[in-house]
């Protein structure tokens, strides 16, 4: 088994994605990067731990490969903005793959190097390949938010325009 670790802005909308997929084992929605131990959601919000929110996946690389999971990952995100991520604005919601490996890193530059010399987007790319550091579990009410909180999960994806980016940008 294997750790893969991604920050694609709000990490409700980084799970659902990868769940229920063979070989993933589990998704930890939590906050990685910052200088604070141990910290709460309240203080990743302002932006001022250092913090991304990011989630964590435990996968069997047999039958899910990492290469499978950077595709994945891609297509979530936008990875021009280095603000934020659609609504969501702050360093809390950067960007970035986080390696556990040295295979990881080189899978991840290389893939973040296809992505910027595709001709995709007119905007360089500053989604950031960093070493995976600790990893602390966001709060339970976070963990799997698009299954416990249907309702406000749609919402406020629908009202962050990651859809929509997705749609014109990825599937197009």
């Amino acid at each position: 088994m294997e750790k893969a670790t991604f920050a694609g802005g709000c990490f409700w909308c980084m799970v659902q994605p990868f769940d229920e997929l063979p070989g993933i084992l589990s998704i930890t929605s939590g906050y990685t990067g910052g200088h604070v131990e141990d910290p709460v959601y309240e203080q990743v919000k302002t932006g001022e731990t250092g913090h991304y929110e990011a989630v964590q996946i435990e996968f069997d690389p047999e039958l899910f490969p990492y290469e499978r999971l950077l595709s994945l990952f891609w297509v979530q995100i936008d990875p021009t903005d280095a603000g934020g991520q659609f609504q969501d604005r702050g360093d809390q919601y950067r960007t970035a793959i986080f390696y556990h490996t040295h295979r990881q890193k080189q899978l991840a530059e290389q893939s973040l190097e296809e992505l910027a010399s595709s001709g995709r987007f007119q905007k360089p790319i500053v989604t950031s390949v960093l070493p995976a550091v600790v990893f602390y579990p966001a709060e339970e009410e976070h963990q799997d938010f698009y299954k416990k909180e249907k309702k406000a999960y749609k919402e406020d994806r629908k009202q962050s325009g990651r859809d929509e980016f997705i749609e014109e940008n990825w599937n197009a």
